[in-house]
Parts: structure tokens; sequence; C-alpha cells
């Protein structure tokens, strides 16, 4: 399946199947109840999704929206649990992708601890350029997004980002 850049692959509270993301980038946003939005998780090239349903089937924990153009496989249900009854080594491979994503959030929780607001941010375009270039950060996220990845608001991302055009 192809996603283009803002579509939908699932929301939040529904139920489904999983997903493998083998190109692109999807944002997963919780939704408050108030409408407001959050980015609470990036997706990339290899991971299954939702992570909290690769071993048991759970209510989707956000929505996933392409951040670019995104190619994805469905992975029903039924057959997905059925094969790791059945497949040790599948356990395995899920193991080791969620040992990954735990390193990926350790290097997001070392952009997060920076000591200044341009270290953040620069910290965060070098991650996110091995995934999207030639794109850049600003060109797959909104300034409060970036904001919300880095934990500054959206007034300092757009000084920085100013900061970056004179310099």
């Amino acid at each position: 399946m192809i996603l283009h850049k803002g579509e939908m692959l699932f929301r939040q509270g529904e139920t489904g199947p999983l997903y493998h993301l083998k190109s692109g980038m999807l944002k997963i946003v919780r939704v408050h109840e108030d409408g407001s939005q959050f980015i609470v998780n990036i997706i990339v090239p290899g991971e299954t999704i939702p992570h909290h349903s690769l071993i048991s089937p759970n209510p989707y924990n956000g929505s996933a929206v392409a951040l670019v153009t995104c190619e994805v496989d469905v992975l029903p249900e039924a057959a997905w649990y059925q094969a790791l009854e059945q497949d040790a080594e599948r356990c395995h491979q899920i193991a080791l992708q969620l040992q990954n994503k735990l390193r990926m959030m350790q290097q997001r929780i070392d952009q997060l601890t920076e000591v200044t607001p341009a270290e953040k941010l620069r910290k965060l375009a070098a991650w996110f350029q091995q995934f999207i270039a030639p794109a850049t950060l600003t060109e797959v996220l909104t300034q409060d997004e970036i904001g919300q990845l880095i934990g500054l608001r959206r007034e300092t991302i757009n000084r920085l980002l100013r900061g970056q055009k004179k310099a």
C-alpha cells in the first residue's frame, strides 16, 4: 500500500491489523478531547506497528500519519498472532525490533537533554536527514511539531530557524 504525505494509516482508538513500514516516515499523534494533537512517536523504515500490539492485540494508541510518501505492508491480525505462536524466531525478531526502538528513543532523549535549544534543533534535524533526505525537517514537520519533539515552544523554533537562514 502507498500512502502520500498527510494521509492517515490508522486512527487512535480503532482496532485492526499491524503494519510494516517499508519506506518513508510516519508520525504517531495522540488527539486530546479538545482536538489538539501531540506527536508521541516517529516511525522509520523497518518498523512494524503498533509496537504495543506486537505480542497481543490492542486498540491503536494514536493515529498514524504519513510525513512523506510511504510504502506499507498490511499484516492481518489473525495470521500475525498465529505465526507468533508457531515461530520462536519471529518472537526473537520482535524483541530485536523493540530493542532498536528503545535505542532510537534514547537518541531522542539525548536530543532533549542538550543544553542549548539550537543544539537540540541541530541534532533533531541531523537525525531526520537519515530518513528524509533530500527533504528538510521543516518540509515534513510544522514548527509546533518540531517543538513537541524537542521540548521547545513554537516561537523558539521560529527564532532558531530564522537565525539559521541569516547565518
